[in-house]
């Protein structure tokens, strides 16, 4: 038995609703994430973080999410 753990999003069972429920979050965290990049320093300040913060952030995989986003 493997002990293997990852941050990938459990899809509901893999139930269709469940799915496209995923799915959609998926899309609307990479729109956002792309939105994030290209923030100028001025609205990045208004934000509260720096240019390598959010390089970093709209960098990550859709699937890279926080734990409690999983429940």
């Amino acid at each position: 038995m493997s002990t293997h753990t990852t941050n990938a999003p459990v899809f509901g069972a893999l139930r269709p609703e469940g799915f496209v429920r995923q799915l959609i979050a998926m899309v609307a965290l990479h729109k956002q994430r792309r939105d994030l990049a290209r923030l100028d320093d001025r609205a990045l300040r208004d934000i509260g973080i720096s240019r390598y913060e959010a390089s970093v952030e709209a960098n990550r995989s859709v699937w890279d999410v926080p734990q409690h986003w999983l429940r």
